[in-house]
């Protein structure tokens, strides 16, 4: 009798550490399928300490000390700063470029963000643009669509956690060299439909409402298309360059940041929300299971034997979010159509961020070709 009560208790203890694990694995998946539009590795708040004119006092983190420009974001308020001039082991000074909403106030709280504007393409940055919806499987779609004179068009998607605001860092150079450019939403965006499972599938899914917005453009006149793709948003291109039934049209990809490597990308996301280590292959496995996810889906997209147009792949090994070495490897297997711009010292979807002018420069070269 005591040996069948022993084996009960330990069968009880067993099955509610199974149930426990399976909880904490599916709480933890959560942090990779449903991002924050802050971003998936946008760090913590920061205090603002100072505040001038033209300068800014923060708290000294790892981003508020990162070269270059960004973005502060707050309850109500969005601002731009730039170089660091000055700081000490606490603070850190940076130039105060504007702000475009709300006010900055010493003692509130903000996010550095790689998203310098806020707005649309006309209130943030003067240029004529159109509203319009793209035709999705799941319903309409939001789109900015800027005209311009080429027939070439930029069809510019953001990646995970992000919204179509995060590309507006790169309409004007765009804009400047001529190309059309179609700012599309997609499934689970801000004003457009919600997946059946209202859950992020790390492009898994989301390609599809890439390829209604290719579909929009080769319709209304693009003889030719760039995928321009951050993050998982490049993942997308891919996906769409292989499946697209209208992949003819599309002659060249741009991919920042991409996430080429589907397990590593759902690690780091779980990873940033401190749950503990060895939970994390529970959580990744949860997310694959929750999400109808195949690791194998985005190595098929990744494979560099499918590559068949001109691509631009601007990352960085201080990237923690999407693997830089899977990054290396598909540049190093297609020199012939790939040029790598490495970015040291750049976030996630960060890259122009750290080196604008470098950046742009890169960008131009790349498609003067496509023109």
């Amino acid at each position: 009798m005591r040996l069948r009560i022993a084996v009960a208790v330990a069968a009880t203890a067993l099955v509610g550490a199974g149930t426990a694990a399976l909880a904490a694995g599916r709480y933890g998946s959560a942090f990779a399928l449903k991002p924050s539009v802050a971003g998936p590795a946008p760090g913590g708040l920061v205090r603002v300490r100072g505040l001038t004119r033209d300068q800014v006092v923060l708290g000294r983190t790892e981003e508020s000390a990162r070269p270059g420009v960004y973005g502060l974001a707050g309850v109500g308020v969005h601002a731009t700063v730039g170089r660091v001039v000055d700081g000490d082991s606490r603070t850190v000074t940076r130039r105060l470029l504007r702000v475009d909403k709300g006010a900055l106030g010493v003692d509130s709280f903000v996010r550095v963000t790689p998203q310098v504007y806020t707005g649309d393409p006309g209130s943030a940055l003067a240029l004529e643009y159109e509203e319009l919806a793209v035709a999705g499987e799941l319903g309409p779609l939001p789109a900015w669509f800027v005209p311009a004179a080429r027939d070439t068009w930029v069809i510019a998607v953001h990646g995970v956690g992000a919204t179509r605001e995060d590309t507006l860092n790169l309409l004007p150079t765009l804009h400047r060299l001529g190309f059309p450019v179609l700012v599309p939403s997609y499934r689970n965006d801000p004003g457009a439909p919600a997946s059946p499972d209202r859950l992020g599938h790390l492009g898994d899914t989301e390609w599809a409402d890439l390829d209604a917005a290719i579909r929009h453009a080769a319709a209304h006149g693009a003889a030719r298309i760039v995928l321009y793709g951050w993050s998982t948003g490049a993942t997308m291109a891919l996906r769409a360059l292989q499946q697209s039934a209208a992949r003819d049209r599309v002659a060249g990809l741009v991919l920042d940041s991409p996430v080429l490597d589907l397990r590593a990308t759902l690690r780091a996301a779980v990873a940033r929300h401190r749950l503990p280590a060895v939970l994390t292959p529970l959580a990744v496995r949860a997310a694959e299971g929750r999400a109808g996810l195949r690791a194998a889906r985005v190595d098929e997209a990744a494979d560099p034997d499918r590559l068949t147009v001109p691509t631009l792949l601007v990352h960085g090994p201080d990237d923690t979010f999407a693997s830089w070495d899977a990054t290396r490897w598909l540049a190093a297997r297609r020199p012939e159509l790939v040029t790598l711009h490495t970015v040291p010292g750049a976030p996630h979807a960060a890259m122009w961020n750290v080196d604008p002018d470098g950046y742009e420069e890169t960008l131009r070269r790349f498609l003067t070709p496509l023109m």
